[in-house]
């Protein structure tokens, strides 16, 4: 009990900061032309409670924060745990061993609901729908950045608006100058990381909702304590029906209310479910309930000073210790934000729909605590050119409402889908949630659209943006790996060569780096029949991304031999999850050889105990295999079955080749000593040297594509791929084992 107590109180500062922020702007939004009724002042309160009732503490708290993958949240999370229970990602490089990893835990098909069957087979029918699901999914990532860029700017210029109640006659430039230096530095801090600091966070946001609770209570009970008549939801009725289109459209500043919310499902990885609950319910909730409350008393009696509310239903005895917890929080939120843009956007890039970008961690403690400088500096523009252009919040607040009920909308649909897929839901209280989400929610978005051309078009166009870009980059890694699979060389033409592969075989060890996770990659047979030597040893590195959180040291590298063992050809498959950091992986060559090293050293006991004279490889036919899935600590999973991705990269049976060619013997002494004379082999080969092998590929459009996939393929994802990181710098390369080879995909 203790330990979630200190994690709901840690939570506060982690999950909580957006929504916390949130009374300093909303009834100066939802009132920009002034306050025309006593009674609107309570309509407006009545819909701010129960809009924090249904979408936070109902929805979200209590429904979606359950539908987090292994701890993780936000629109990638829900996008990866469907895809490990319905075959709907888009890059089809899967294998049935990355099912036996502890971390891709599913629900069993056993027993799975017809309604789950038959959503399972609809999804998975047509590719179109696969696109559609991946194109909504990328709408709410993208939404999100846009929240990471007005939510800053919001928070901030709110919270620096306090300086010039005390001074009226300060210029409003004042103000916007203020709030982009504190921006400014707020940004420029980002490579620090949150680590050294973050203990603050949980202090500062629990002192900010007491605060502001307390100052509810406090206006209360001072001005009008008749606003809880607010609880009773007739009187949404009567606003709406006194109001008529300017109540309606009065929505977008009511929905200011539960922005955060999503920031709260994005920023769970950290705590426990429970946790998050035991604050919301706890602290947050009845904090915000009474500092809404005691805005709307000051209002009943203060209905001119609706501009700046909050700060002017403070006491002048405490005015000043409030602002500087204001500023504190508005930082500590826009933190949260940025945070949580920095996350979604190496899940993107893990799942190849974001273009390759430098990835820092700045925590030894937590993994998920990274630092993305590109998507830093873009957000602190965007954000500047935000709050300096429009210079209020009216506007902001416009835009800050558009992308959250986006992004409100993506997550009730997916979440739907999680409901039927994974829960195994019955189908009615998948329609009931679905039903009663939508139906406020559309409520909520129908008002925003009203306000479009009053700023609402801001994220828009950076979603819109943003969108392109993903969806062009995932297009053309989708294309190229099409071409890949579509081109890998035949494995009767490698064994036609002979042991020497017709070339001379220098010392050493060629990492030919893949996107392949089977067969011969095309780049291969292209260096070969342009170079006339390669390494004594080659082995093919496959760098993967699952659709998992994470995957385990121990389980990381998976080995295969390629041919029989005169030719030394061996394939290594690098399994990551979207939380992992290959670049973190400081002893990546030397795990590889390590797991290489104990391979062999398994296979050769295999076949020690194995009764068979007959010999398998990496074929074009199949009847059995043979796979080892190799952890650190020499545990190891062996399989007998078929684990084989696809017909192209499967077994075939040979028999023992003659002792002129390579004799494989049954005896335990001769079995041994060819184990060592080949760890003695690619021991030797690697102390005479390593070189890393990238394919530089150049993609175009063939010349009979329509003229936007040439538009798309030939100029925009050509651009992203110039500017984005190379892949030698992703995998730690140094340059002078570094060997490109150029090539061309027409796609």
């Amino acid at each position: 009990m203790v330990l979630l107590l200190q994690l709901a109180f840690q939570s506060l500062g982690v999950v909580y900061g957006d929504l916390g922020t949130s009374p300093l702007y909303v009834f100066n939004n939802t009132f920009p032309h002034g306050i025309r009724d006593r009674e609107d002042v309570i309509g407006a309160l009545s819909l701010i409670i129960y809009s924090l009732t249904l979408i936070p503490l109902l929805k979200y708290v209590f429904i979606v924060c359950k539908a987090n993958d292994n701890g993780q949240g936000g629109t990638f999370a829900l996008y990866s745990l469907l895809c490990r229970h319905a075959k709907v990602n888009t890059i089809p490089n899967q294998h049935r061993t990355d099912e036996e990893l502890t971390t891709y835990s599913r629900s069993s098909a056993l027993h799975e609901h017809p309604c789950a069957a038959k959503t399972k087979r609809w999804l998975e029918k047509n590719a179109s729908r696969k696109n559609a699901l991946l194109i909504l999914v990328l709408v709410g990532t993208c939404m999100v950045i846009g929240d990471g860029i007005l939510t800053p700017a919001i928070s901030v210029l709110s919270a620096a608006g306090g300086i010039k109640l005390d001074h009226p006659k300060m210029s409003n430039d004042v103000v916007v100058v203020v709030a982009v230096i504190i921006l400014v530095a707020l940004f420029s801090m980002q490579h620090y990381g949150t680590d050294k600091v973050g203990w603050l966070f949980a202090p500062v946001v629990l002192l900010w909702f007491l605060l502001i609770g307390g100052i509810g209570l406090f206006n209360i009970w001072k001005y009008d304590s008749s606003v809880l008549r607010a609880f009773s939801p007739v009187y949404i009725y009567r606003y709406f029906k006194r109001g008529g289109r300017d109540g309606w459209t009065s929505l977008g500043g009511i929905m200011l209310s539960i922005t955060g919310t999503e920031a709260l499902f994005a920023d769970l990885a950290h705590f426990p479910v429970s946790a998050v609950q035991l604050a919301f319910t706890t602290v947050v909730f009845p904090c915000l309930l009474l500092a809404y409350s005691g805005q709307a008393a000051y209002l009943m009696k203060n209905q001119d000073h609706v501009v700046n509310a909050f700060y002017r239903s403070i006491p002048d005895s405490i005015y000043w210790p409030v602002f500087v917890v204001a500023t504190l929080a508005a930082i500590v939120a826009s933190q949260a934000t940025i945070s949580a843009t920095f996350s979604i956007t190496k899940q993107a890039l893990a799942l190849g729909c974001f273009p390759r970008v430098k990835v820092v961690h700045t925590s030894k403690k937590f993994l998920g605590q990274i630092y993305v400088p590109d998507i830093n500096w873009i957000l602190m523009l965007l954000c500047i050119a935000v709050t300096a252009g429009f210079k209020n919040q009216s506007q902001i607040a416009n835009a800050y409402g558009t992308a959250v009920v986006v992004v409100m909308l993506v997550t009730t649909l997916l979440t739907t889908l999680i409901m039927i897929l994974v829960w195994h839901c019955h189908w009615i209280l998948a329609v009931v949630f679905t039903g009663l989400s939508l139906l406020v929610e559309c409520t909520y978005f129908s008002a925003v659209l009203f306000k479009v051309d009053q700023g609402g078009w801001v994220p828009l166009v950076i979603a819109a943006a943003f969108l392109l870009i993903m969806y062009v980059w995932h297009y053309g890694t989708v294309k190229r790996y099409e071409f890949e699979m579509h081109s890998k060389v035949s494995m009767a033409w490698i064994l036609g060569l002979g042991p020497s592969l017709g070339l001379v075989r220098v010392p050493g060890i060629g990492l030919v780096y893949t996107e392949l996770a089977s067969g011969v990659p095309r780049i291969f047979s292209h260096f070969i029949t342009n170079l006339p030597a390669i390494h004594s040893v080659v082995v093919f590195v496959c760098v993967k991304y699952l659709p998992v959180y994470t995957v385990p040291e121990e389980e990381r590298f998976l080995i295969k031999r390629i041919g029989p063992k005169n030719f030394h050809m061996f394939r290594c498959v690098a399994r990551y999850g979207y939380k992992d950091l290959h670049k973190k992986d400081d002893e990546f060559e030397k795990k590889l050889f390590d797991n290489l090293f104990l391979f062999v050293r398994l296979e050769s006991m295999m076949e020690e105990c194995s009764d068979s004279d007959e010999y398998s490889l990496y074929g074009q036919q199949t009847e059995r295999s043979r796979d080892f899935l190799l952890r650190d600590n020499a545990h190891i999973a062996a399989s007998n079955t078929d684990l084989t991705i696809s017909s192209v990269d499967s077994i075939v049976q040979v028999q023992s080749p003659t002792p002129a060619n390579h004799t494989l013997e049954s005896s335990g002494q001769t079995s041994n000593h060819t184990d060592l004379d080949e760890l003695e082999y690619l021991s030797n080969c690697r102390d005479a040297g390593v070189v890393h092998i990238l394919g530089n590929t150049v993609v175009r459009a063939n010349r009979n594509s329509r003229i936007y996939k040439k538009i798309a393929v030939d100029y925009i994802y050509a651009f992203l791929r110039k500017i984005c990181r190379e892949h030698s710098v992703i995998f730690n390369v140094p340059h002078e084992s570094l060997l490109n080879v150029g090539q061309i995909f027409y796609v």
